[in-house]
């Protein structure tokens, strides 16, 4: 395995915002677009956002606080970061750096799932673009056949999207990953503000908006509440043990890593916020049921309301632009880790990494197109939990207190250290909680 890299001698953000604006687009994917909408409606509007809002403000305030920490403190990814902790513990690199090895295959099975899922987008935009979506009218037996031949064989939009993917890792971090979220995400959220001021303006949207500001105090007190909220707010922001982490190792010391992973929380919360706002009154408009999340919401309900919308064609091509634009985004933060593994490790180039990394991912995402759903959940459930926790376990648990302080303080823009509630929070209450996430997401079936 391979020693820690001084951060100079890595490729790296170049700047404050666009450190900010990629992890963005990694928190920001199809769990905002998809997931977030359905649980504020099936867990009661305001509900379900008040202890949603609470899990952001604590999972934001300690570990996504701890995975920049980690990875900026190590210079290096999950193997090498975990390496350092257990070497400042015991001497030893060798364990923490064979720990280090889980994140990285959950990032990739990850990211192997992820790269089905944008073949569908990536042909879902294409086909908004030409007026094929608009075609099929308000015809659901239509519109789900179509999904339905989409999910089980879309190999050319599988490789477009492995393809898009590359062309931008291959350009490096600060080239390739930095601009093109620079590019995207501000796109993204202007699209998505004047898709919701739009959808305002239809008779019936008001529903929507009197359901999302709607509460029923009685109900803060269902514990299943307060565990999908948690659930929906520990996936969102990509908590995981190997996407953070990385870029994280990208980052200059002089960065204020509290005052970053704030903004990055804040700017999920608001992108997911506005799915719900265009989401919600517009199945209030084309009165569809909101039942269902996952990909019958966006490629199957959403297709039918929105091609009864007026404008339709316009509303469905700035829609998929934007779930686009999130998917793109998320996607490269997934397959980085593993590339960044490579580079590291073997010292392997960059275009080399990252054709070896993304070519083992269009081919085993062709191959298990017809088993995503349970391929995603099992990952889901159980490596990304297990990831979060064993990152939080090294930090707080491995590395200790004076190492983690160290890590969290240097760069502080303020000179002043962070709060003494990081470290016990961190270790007592957030390291605990990603086994919660681990536990109820197996009894429960998924609950992020």
């Amino acid at each position: 395995m391979a020693d820690n890299h001084n951060i100079k001698e890595r490729d790296g953000f170049t700047g404050k915002w666009g450190f900010i604006l990629a992890c963005i687009g990694s928190a920001v994917g199809m769990g905002n677009i998809w997931r977030f909408p359905i649980m504020v409606s099936l867990w009661g509007g305001m509900d379900f956002l008040i202890p949603y809002f609470l899990c952001v403000l604590l999972i934001g305030s300690t570990g996504v606080v701890e995975e920049f920490a980690l990875g900026r403190s190590t210079g290096a990814g999950p193997i090498g970061a975990f390496g350092t902790c257990t070497e400042v513990k015991t001497g030893n690199r060798k364990t923490g750096e064979m720990i280090g090895i889980i994140p990285i295959i959950g990032s990739l099975a990850l990211a192997i799932g992820y790269t089905v899922v944008m073949g569908w987008i990536f042909k879902y935009t294409k086909m908004s673009f030409s007026g094929e979506l608009m075609a099929m009218g308000q015809d659901m037996d239509v519109i789900g056949g179509t999904f339905g031949a989409t999910a089980t064989s879309n190999v050319v939009w599988i490789i477009v999207a492995v393809v898009v993917s590359f062309i931008i890792m291959s350009m490096g971090v600060s080239k390739g990953i930095e601009k093109a979220n620079k590019i995207m995400m501000p796109i993204l959220f202007f699209l998505f503000v004047g898709l919701a001021i739009y959808i305002a303006t239809l008779p019936g949207a008001q529903n929507g908006y009197k359901y999302i500001f709607s509460l029923d105090a009685s109900r803060l007190s269902d514990p299943m509440l307060w565990i999908f909220a948690f659930g929906q707010a520990f996936f969102s922001l990509s908590v995981a043990g190997h996407g953070s982490v990385i870029y994280g190792s990208y980052l200059p010391k002089d960065e204020d890593l509290p005052r970053s992973a704030f903004n990055v929380a804040f700017f999920d919360t608001l992108a997911a916020l506005l799915a719900a706002f265009v989401i919600i009154p517009a199945m209030a408009v084309g009165g569809a049921p909101l039942e269902e999340g996952g990909p019958g919401l966006m490629f199957i309900w959403l297709v039918n309301v929105l091609n009864g919308m007026p404008a339709g064609k316009v509303l469905g091509i700035i829609f998929f632009v934007c779930v686009l634009f999130a998917g793109v985004s998320s996607i490269i933060n997934l397959y980085e880790a593993p590339v960044a593994t490579l580079q590291d490790n073997l010292g392997l180039n960059r275009v080399m990494s990252t054709g070896i990394i993304l070519a083992i991912g269009c081919v085993v995402a062709i191959l298990i197109q017809k088993i995503t759903g349970e391929w995603m959940d099992f990952v889901s459930i159980y490596i990304c939990p297990l990831g979060s926790f064993l990152a939080g376990t090294m930090f707080f648990w491995v590395a200790g207190r004076d190492f983690v302080e160290a890590a969290v303080n240097q760069g502080r823009k303020d000179g002043k250290p962070i709060g003494s509630y990081f470290f016990p929070v961190g270790k007592y209450v957030y390291v605990p909680l990603c086994i919660v996430a681990l536990v109820a997401g197996a009894i429960l079936g998924g609950i992020g």
